[in-house]
């Protein structure tokens, strides 16, 4: 009994450390368009957030709207939002309002987004492929909760939930990052280049996550490092 109980133990503990896993070279395939398929990803700041910054990855030929990273709270659904509305235009969520980024439209290449913002200065700063975009003003003296459901490749219209599939996100997603923090330019530069970065909140190498329907965790076929 006291050996079956040892094994027992043992299996718990080997079933905890699989939820946290490096992603290196590795990505999310998003296999169904369209879908009510997602990453759930864990993640709970200890305290409301004045600052953060969000940087993924992103590989898709989808030409209609869709959500690459949803951060929603009881309060406010959306809580933090990086958005897609269609090619060649970014929108950025804070506390239920946003700023939009235009950009060149993507020729059939990775891109790699970051999004950072501030309380104090209410500033929002938005990085595309490792170059930053002429920063815009967003929910100044705001609190970002702590109590949120993290997701990528679904926009909650509801705590948790409340999907349109049609705003589903359907392609490949890498390198996912979540920091309670602003980031340097130079470590902005870094996120783009996958070198060293400071700890994070969320983290590609040691990210604590659960598949909910049609996605599937496969080896990177292409360099990332496109624009």
């Amino acid at each position: 009994m006291g050996t079956a109980l040892m094994w027992l133990v043992v299996l718990t503990a080997v079933t905890a450390v699989t939820g946290q896993e490096d992603l290196y070279r590795k990505v999310f395939v998003f296999r169904e368009d369209p879908s009510d398929a997602y990453v759930l990803l864990q993640a709970r700041p200890e305290h409301p957030l004045l600052n953060f910054t969000v940087c993924l990855r992103s590989y898709t030929d989808l030409t209609r709207p869709h959500s690459l990273f949803s951060y929603a709270t009881k309060a406010q659904d959306n809580e933090i939002l990086l958005f897609k509305p269609k090619p060649g235009e970014y929108r950025f969520y804070v506390g239920g309002k946003y700023v939009t980024f235009r950009v060149p439209e993507n020729r059939g290449e990775w891109e790699h987004v970051c999004v950072s913002w501030e309380s104090g200065g209410g500033i929002a700063e938005f990085w595309l492929n490792g170059r930053p975009w002429p920063r815009k003003g967003l929910q100044k003296g705001y609190e970002v909760g702590n109590e949120a459901v993290v997701m990528l490749g679904q926009e909650q219209d509801a705590y948790g939930g409340g999907f349109d599939v049609y705003n589903s996100f359907t392609g490949e997603m890498a390198d996912v990052h979540l920091w309670d923090s602003g980031l340097s330019p130079d470590k902005m530069r870094s996120a783009y280049l996958a070198l060293r970065l400071p700890p994070a909140l969320l983290a590609w190498g040691r990210l604590r996550y659960e598949v909910k329907g049609d996605v599937v965790v496969k080896p990177r076929l292409r360099e990332a490092l496109g624009g």
